[in-house]
This record gives structure tokens, sequence and C-alpha cells, in this order.
């Protein structure tokens, strides 16, 4: 008899893998796991907080979306949230979708189904029919402000031409898809050949990097496309009983409306669409990776409502990844910045998934040993999702006589020192760490996009500042002799002065951002937010025991126990001081001197706030000792339900006897603590 895992242990183990696995992908650009891979956990995670939901929390991996903006460009707070979508790979998932919704609605649907554009999300917004913004969209609350470059898409209306010369409304947000046409991309690649430039991967990435530019003239010589899907918000205009109706106004207001679009009846109809789709989604001059699938009726949506990241009214139907084989040339480890070996295949180039791979990863040595992957080996390359390709396995039938297996190294390729796997452990480390790559990963890392956020300190920058003894630890970038850094081929006194202003703004950045940037194993975003909101000091951080750090609201054991003995460790001391030293900020947000009148309780906050939102309603309960949940369970002190609250979370609260309290209310227990009964 074998005995089931506890559901805490392993929600708390998946959350630190997710999260090592964004820091892996959004920051180190060293992708370890597939996006199929990734979104197994996220998936097996769901269903434990699904299952379990007092195991719940608000910093989640399964709870948030997209990712935090850059430094870039201007923040935009977004006037309603720009959530991301659930997916589903199968008819018996999309079946499994909408009896899901048969127990928040009733009656026929209709389905409008939209090609699912490989791109940017962005949102446009219109004050009495003149464009005024444009925003990514971030994290979902917070976007980018990429106006000056939205406005040199030629498909984007700067004002609104509505029929019959109808008076725009007041206010109008449009959300939709910039992307780059394939043959933009053909001919951008043709034209960075001929100059000896370098190539992009795929439409997406050179759409993406078209659009964040600084300068809004290289966004207009990329021929960007765009695609309306949804209106975000109007004020002042008419009132729509369809989504359908108002894709037809915004088309008729002189937004691109993506002609393929279909109103379909049933779902076996909808999942014939998709499978039509994927057969022919070459013929189309954009890359599309899937179908979304809306419900069309808006009244039936407000029925439906939303989690607390996706709609419920809406999924996406994704394509399978693409498949090709190719030849496994070389198999070589690569060593990360907290030590992790991590075997990768160099292959013989293969244009799949959108763009050519020619590295792809095999996880560890496990992977390697399961997959029996040799070099020398024809194997499948898998492209899952759309940016990470992986090794799926040798093709047998066609593996030469006599290659040997592959064997993990015993040393490190960088150092040479000893390479270890604790025993029960599956990666493999390099215990050096003063060895040259782990330094030199950990100062890539820590000034990069999500981190400390340095422009000009990149990877090619920073190999050569180490080579030339410029910099040894991530202390050393706030001392650099920029004198010597003159003298260095490439560096004039334009680009040394933005390398020093870059430098120097990065002494603001968050507590949170500092705490993911020196690269503490497990510590992603979520978990540095968590720590800087709860001990709001980086000296309150390193001073806190194992358990205090744990008793933090999104940390747990793991993360806990890796924060305290990367602290504890005597190099990792010596770098902190060299950046207090320089000014760099140590102090977090937080408001440690509220009275905890909530300490103890959990109070789940649904709907809309008049005045507040949901999110700083949550910080509020946060920020006084409280927790909250994104759902309802027998543990809930109380419900604060604002306007459209979601049907499944009063009705929980009803069934379980939990109060149900009004904005009103809910100020009082912030107040006193105290719940008003009516």
């Amino acid at each position: 008899m074998t005995c089931s895992p506890d559901p805490a242990a392993r929600a708390e183990e998946l959350r630190a893998n997710v999260e090592h696995h964004d820091i892996a992908y959004h920051q180190l650009d060293a992708p370890e796991i597939s996006d199929a891979d990734y979104d197994a956990l996220v998936r097996e995670l769901a269903a434990i907080e699904e299952a379990h939901p007092d195991l719940a929390t608000p910093g989640s991996p399964t709870q948030r979306v997209g990712a935090a903006p850059s430094a870039l460009f201007a923040p935009v707070q977004h006037r309603s949230r720009m959530m991301s979508l659930d997916n589903v790979t199968s008819l018996e998932e999309l079946l499994a979708w909408g009896k899901r919704m048969e127990r928040f609605i009733s009656g026929d649907v209709d389905y409008v189904c939209e090609l699912k554009i490989d791109g940017v999300a962005i949102s446009l917004l219109y004050e009495d029919g003149r464009y005024v913004r444009a925003a990514t969209r971030g994290d979902g609350r917070t976007g980018e402000d990429v106006t000056a470059n939205v406005a040199t898409v030629a498909a984007i209306p700067q004002r609104l031409d509505l029929e019959d010369g109808a008076t725009p409304p007041s206010l109008l947000e449009v959300r939709g898809e910039v992307y780059m046409p394939t043959s933009a991309f053909e001919e951008l690649n043709r034209r960075q050949a001929d100059a000896g430039g370098r190539l992009f991967a795929n439409p997406r990435n050179a759409g993406a990097g078209s659009l964040r530019q600084k300068d809004a003239r290289i966004t207009a010589s990329r021929q960007l496309g765009y695609w309306a899907y949804q209106i975000g918000e109007m004020e002042g205009g008419p009132v729509f009983s369809r989504h359908s109706e108002t894709l037809d106004y915004l088309r008729g207001a002189g937004f691109p409306v993506n002609p393929e679009i279909a109103v379909i009846a049933t779902l076996d109809d909808v999942h014939a669409f998709c499978g039509r789709w994927e057969q022919h989604r070459h013929d189309l001059d954009y890359e599309i990776d899937g179908v979304v699938v809306k419900v069309d009726d808006l009244a039936q949506r407000a029925e439906l409502g939303a989690t607390s990241k996706a709609p419920r009214w809406a999924i996406a139907y994704k394509f399978p990844p693409e498949e090709r084989a190719t030849l496994l040339k070389q198999i070589t480890v690569s060593i990360g910045p907290s030590g992790r070996a991590t075997p990768f295949a160099v292959l013989e180039p293969v244009f799949v998934g959108g763009s050519t791979v020619g590295m792809a990863t095999l996880h560890n040595e496990d992977q390697v040993a399961a997959k029996d992957v040799r070099e020398g080996d024809t194997v499948i390359v898998r492209k899952a999702g759309d940016v990470i390709p992986e090794v799926v396995g040798p093709v047998l039938s066609l593996r030469p006589e006599g290659l040997p297996e592959w064997s993990f190294p015993a040393t490190c390729p960088s150092c040479g020192g000893p390479l270890v796997r604790a025993p029960g452990a599956s990666d493999t480390n390099c215990t050096n760490v003063e060895c040259p790559a782990q330094r030199v990963r950990r100062v890539e890392h820590f000034a990069s996009r999500g981190a400390m956020d340095i422009e000009g300190l990149g990877e090619r920058t920073v190999r050569l500042f180490f080579d030339r003894g410029l910099v040894q630890d991530v202390g050393d970038i706030y001392a650099i002799d920029l004198d010597r850094v003159r003298g260095l081929e490439g560096f004039g006194e334009i680009s040394v002065g933005n390398l020093a202003g870059a430098i120097e703004a990065s002494k603001q950045r968050s507590l949170a951002n500092l705490l993911v940037a020196l690269a503490i194993p497990h510590v992603g975003s979520t978990g540095a937010q968590a720590l800087a909101r709860s001990l709001g000091h980086l000296d309150r951080i390193v001073g806190a025991t194992v358990e205090e750090l744990a008793a933090v609201e999104g940390v747990g054991p793991t993360i806990a126990k890796s924060v305290h003995d990367f602290f504890a460790n005597p190099r990792n001391q010596a770098v902190l001081d060299k950046l207090r030293a320089a000014g760099v900020n140590l102090e977090g947000p937080g408001a440690p001197d509220l009275p905890q009148t909530l300490a103890g309780m959990s109070v789940v906050v649904t709907g809309t706030l008049e005045r507040c939102s949901r999110e700083a309603a949550e910080e509020a309960i946060k920020a006084r000792g409280g927790k909250a949940p994104g759902s309802v369970s027998k543990k809930t002190t109380a419900v604060v339900a604002g306007e459209a609250p979601g049907q499944a979370k009063v009705t929980k609260a009803a069934d379980l006897g939990v109060p149900i309290i009004t904005e009103d209310d809910f100020e009082h227990l912030l107040e006193t603590g105290e719940l008003t009964t009516r």
C-alpha cells in the first residue's frame, strides 16, 4: 500500500517549482521544461487548490496573469483588468468546459469562435472618438504605455469613423492583438541578413520587439498589423446584447476585425471549426496557435462571471505542439546562477513551431536517461506552446549502430569542480560558489528585466566586464570604473552615460525586484513580493528565522529555508554590504504600523467595490494581518460582496453559513475587527 502525498506539502513544492521555472523562462532566458510540462505543474497545483480551498493563496501561480511590466515604459493602470484565458486541447475538455457553464446558466448558448492570434495583447483608449492611449497587458492590472509606438500601426484608427455620422462614445476601450504578418517577418529577416544583422526567431518575438522600441520610427518600419476582438469598456455609446454585435460595431467604427470569426451553435461544431483551422493555420499571413471560444450572449456572460484570472465565458482551444525530426549533434551542460547544471541538446537547426531551433532542453540527468537520447541520434523536437523547444525522444529506427549512452559529466565545464547530485534530488549542481559561470550568470540575472532591469548590461557586456576585471559580483555593478569602460571598443560617451544612468536608476527598484535579482533559489516574483510586503525591509528578512519566514503567507518552509541559508552565507553578506554602501533601496512597500485587526481572519472579496479596487481591498486585509484567499471555505470569516459578485462564492458562503457583508461593513471590519450583523 502506498501513501498519498500530503496536499499541503505538494502544493508548496509545486509553487516553488513554478516560481523556479518562471525565473528560468522570463528572466534567465534559459527554460528547463516545455510549456506543456509547465502547464501540467500549474494544472496539478490548481487541482490541489480546488480540492483543498484552504491551501489556495492569492499569490499562487494559479492566480496570476501575464508578467510584471518592465521599466522601459511608463506604467499604465488598466481601468479594468485584462485577464488571461483557461485552455483546452481536446473535444472532451471542450465539452467539460460546456458542462461547467451549465452550473451557472441555463438555456441555449451561441459561441463566437475567433482565431487565437500569436501577438501582443494591447488595450486602446479613445475619448470622444480620438485615440489617446495604448498599453500592453502587463500583469493584467498594470501595463506599459506604448501610445506613441502603437500610433504608427497603420491599421489602428486615430479617430473613430462611425457609420451614419453617429456621435462617438465619450470613452471607448478596445482590446486586441498587435502582430507581425508572416510576409513582413520574412522581409524583415531578409533586410537583417543583407545588413549582416541579427535574425529574428519568429513573427511573435519580432512583433513584440518592434512594438517595444524606444524609437517609434523603428516600430513604424516593421509593418505591424492589428485585430480588434473585444470592447473592454464603453461610456456613452449604444447598448449591446451580444458579443457579435460589439464586433460589428468595432468593424463599423474603423477597426480591423478578423474576417474568419464565426458564430456557432454547438460545441461539436466549435470543435470542427478548431480542427479545420489547425489544418489550415499556415494558409494565413499571420501566426495563430489556437481558437478562442466565447459565449456570445452578454447577459449569460454576466451570469458566468470569472475566476481570479480568467473569465468563465471564454476558453482557448490550443493547437497541439508542432514536431520535427533533426540530428542531435551534441549534449552539453550549462551552469545557472545558483549552480544548477542543466543538460541541453545541440541540434542541427530545424524550423519548428514558427522558429528555427538549434538547442533544446533535456531537463536533468533522469530525463536524459529516461528518454535515452544519445549524441548522433535523430530526435523528435517539439516546440511546446510557441516558445520552449524540447527533445521528445529518439527515432530508434534511425539510430546508428554502436552509439554510446550519454553520461552526466562529473566535473563542471566552467570551473572543473565536482558536479554533485544530492540523494533523492533530481538536480545536479556545481557546488563551487566562485565558479566563473555562476558568477557571470548571477550578474546577468541581476541586471535582467524583471530583476533590477539595467538596460545596457546584457550578456555580452557582462562577460566583457568580467574578462576585464570590472565586475566580480553584483555588488560591483555600482562601483564600475566608467573611465575604464570608456576605453573599451564600442563604448562612447553616449553609451557610457546611458549605462551609468541605468545603473543609478536601478537603485530605486523595489525590494521585491532586489530579492528576485539576488537569484535566491526558489524565490520568484510572488515569493519576493510576499516577503517585501510582510517584512518591509531587507534587514528584517536577513535577520528572520526560518520559522518567521515560513509564517509569511505565500512563502512556506521550502522558500523560507532557502532564503535563510542564502543570507547566512558570508559571501552573500559581503555583497549586501556593497549594495547598502551604494544606496540601493532595501525598503519594501508594506505598512507595518497598521493595527492587526484581522489577525487570524480569512476574508474573501468578490465583485466590484465602489471605493476601492478588489486588489486594494485584499491588500488592506493582508496589511491588517488577515488572509484574502480567492475561494470560500468553512474557514472563511466573511465574504465582502460588491457589485456583480461571483455567484459561486455567494452561494457557497450561504451554504456554509459564512456572513456576506457590504462595503460599509467591510470598512467597519477593517477598523475594528468586528463583524456587523444585520
